[in-house]
């Protein structure tokens, strides 16, 4: 009996290409001595409560909301299985994080030839993210992004959809205790990275997801047109200006008097007030080894 790998898909990602390329994946593993046993994700149910086999490798295929509700359910029974990632969502952030191939095939001999190493992971109030926690503009975007317009333009469907939410500015206070002191800011959007992009868009550049620091990115209180005008500035230099504050902190405490939705990984996530850590090498993860 070879090790086992279990392969948890999700059915409705990347067009339902994953479940289409299954036989080929499997078998791919199983020319690299495990023995596959691949299972659909329900959602709500968590897949690890009736695994009472050895695991030796947990491969999720999906895009960073799903490996983000795998971390959850694993650490919801207490397991530290390596993972491997088959990115098939829309952005699939911390499959490029970690330099996973955009094909799946590929992703699956990346897996077998790859190297486990221990990377940062993020929890805010007892929740665990991959990649990004957020609050403020356009934070439930990829949550009220239909399927089907993903689908069909990838990316960009966070563009179209973000772009209907323009309407409802609201700026957040936030009193934020970290690592360096204590900063008070009225924000329109905050962005808390563990990786470097969100919608593959690099917001938080040198960041890294072994460096054992969080990247807050936050963009203060300003005029509209001034706003945007810095948002494009910083997408195209990534440096910091007037209007955009950036910390980078282990820790960050931070409380408002208002209650904001939250987002991480594109998932519905923590209720104010937040207390928000990066874990260093917390998650084993199978990353490609270099050529």
């Amino acid at each position: 009996m070879g090790k086992r790998v279990l392969i948890l898909y999700n059915v409705k990602a990347g067009r339902g290409r994953v479940l289409r390329r299954m036989d080929a994946v499997e078998h791919i593993f199983a020319q690299a001595g495990y023995s596959p046993c691949p299972k659909m994700i329900k959602f709500g149910q968590n897949p690890f409560e009736d695994e009472l086999e050895q695991i030796d490798l947990v491969v999720v295929c999906g895009g960073d909301g799903t490996i983000n509700y795998v971390v959850n359910a694993m650490k919801e029974v207490g397991a530290d299985y390596p993972i491997g990632v088959i990115p098939a969502g829309t952005a699939n952030d911390f499959a490029g994080a970690i330099g996973m191939s955009s094909k799946i095939k590929r992703a699956a001999e990346q897996i077998v030839g790859g190297h486990i190493e221990n990377l940062d992971c993020g929890v805010v109030n007892g929740l665990y993210f991959v990649n990004i926690f957020s609050f403020g503009l356009f934070t439930t975007t990829s949550q009220h992004t239909p399927d089907r317009i993903k689908q069909h333009i990838g990316k960009a469907a966070y563009l179209v959809e973000g772009s209907k939410e323009l309407h409802n500015r609201e700026f957040i206070p936030l009193h934020i205790v970290h690592d360096q002191g204590q900063t008070d800011i009225e924000s329109l959007i905050t962005l808390i990275f563990n990786g470097e992009t969100a919608g593959r868009f690099p917001l938080a550049r040198n960041a890294s997801v072994k460096d054992g620091l969080l990247d807050c990115v936050m963009l203060r209180k300003c005029k509209t047109l001034e706003g945007a005008w810095s948002a494009l500035k910083y997408l195209a230099s990534g440096k910091t200006n007037e209007d955009i504050v950036h910390i980078r902190s282990s820790r960050l405490e931070i409380t408002s008097p208002l209650s904001p939705l939250t987002d991480m990984d594109g998932q519905p996530s923590a209720e104010f007030p937040l207390s928000i850590e990066c874990l260093p090498g917390n998650l084993r993860v199978v990353v490609p080894t270099k050529a």
